[in-house]
């Protein structure tokens, strides 16, 4: 029997998993951790977070922790199910575990890369973590910032907020914030996600109306209003989103390609192909597309594809805030 991909991608407003999955989509993964408020402190076993970050299998890290290998507050502990809480210091072996209430990390999404958190046949945004390549102190790659070096994540326990496509690029937020989560991705918070897109044929203002109007795409959807600009007028628009815009779209698109519209589309949810099918619905083909904010948080412009980095205190707090 073939083994089926862990996927525990969000699941879209028709209550539809997305993707082939064994064990837990995001949805229910949310749902277990939205009673853990951000502000609280946690508690968790101590061979659980062993486990999460990357030391061996529960059972392994038993072992090893009833031999001696572990130490919380300076004193050897035995007990594989003594509760940490994140003012303990846990030392195992010789590595210091800091335990942070959340983490974050923003990851520049590159195509060819599914959103799940694992899949036996081919590469997830969560391998991107993994990878000693993908990471690195941000302060080395001026302006982006960071309060500290960003190390290969081994964790189990993180997820992707929400879903972009394989072959759609850009800002996805990672983190074990279940209720952060929850909040960003409800339809009734109606937090924006600004999308960069090359789209074939020219965009009219028909297509403005429909889509400010609501757009009714087919039998499923029928979209919440959403902004259409031109590429051009956004950047003269905003400040904030100039230098995100790629300056010569005709590298992102197939060769020979000569009638396409660069633009910025915002949405205020997030249902499957949406804004491929958006497009669709209005007589376009979308060529390229690459998710550039979502709510307050902006892509870095620092990151490469297949790049990530933690989140500032700052970002957190207006993500927090939204």
């Amino acid at each position: 029997m073939k083994k089926k991909s862990r996927n525990k991608n969000i699941e879209d407003n028709t209550g539809k998993n997305i993707g082939e999955k064994t064990g837990k989509n995001i949805g229910e993964n949310i749902r277990e951790n939205i009673g853990q408020k951000s502000t609280e402190t946690r508690v968790m076993r101590l061979d659980r977070l062993l486990a999460q970050e990357g030391f061996g299998t529960r059972s392994e890290i038993k072992k090893a922790i009833r031999s001696g290998r572990a130490a919380v507050n300076g004193t050897i502990e035995k007990d594989p199910g003594r509760q940490i809480s994140s003012d303990d210091e846990v030392r195992f072996d010789d590595n210091v575990i800091a335990r942070a209430e959340f983490v974050y990390y923003m990851l520049y999404k590159p195509a060819g890369v599914i959103t799940a958190t694992e899949d036996s046949r081919t590469a997830t945004v969560l391998d991107l973590l993994r990878t000693p390549e993908s990471s690195g102190s941000p302060s080395e790659r001026q302006p982006a910032q960071s309060s500290r070096a960003v190390q290969p994540v081994l964790r189990r326990d993180l997820f992707p907020v929400g879903r972009l496509d394989r072959d759609t690029e850009g800002l996805l937020l990672i983190t074990d914030d279940g209720q952060l989560a929850h909040r960003l991705l409800s339809p009734g918070r109606h937090v924006d996600k600004v999308y960069y897109a090359v789209v074939t044929g020219q965009v009219t203002e028909e297509d403005r109306r429909r889509f400010a109007e609501g757009l009714c795409v087919d039998e499923s959807l029928t979209a919440m209003p959403a902004r259409l600009l031109s590429a051009a007028e956004a950047a003269r628009e905003t400040e904030q989103l100039s230098g995100l815009i790629p300056e010569d779209p005709q590298q992102l698109i197939p060769p020979g390609t000569t009638s396409f519209s660069p633009v910025l589309v915002t949405i205020r949810e997030g249902k499957f192909h949406q804004i491929k099918r958006m497009f669709a619905a209005v007589g376009k083909e979308v060529l390229y597309l690459r998710r550039l904010s979502m709510g307050p948080l902006l892509l870095d412009e620092a990151l490469s594809p297949g790049e990530f980095r933690e989140l500032t205190q700052e970002e957190i707090r207006l993500l927090r805030e939204t």
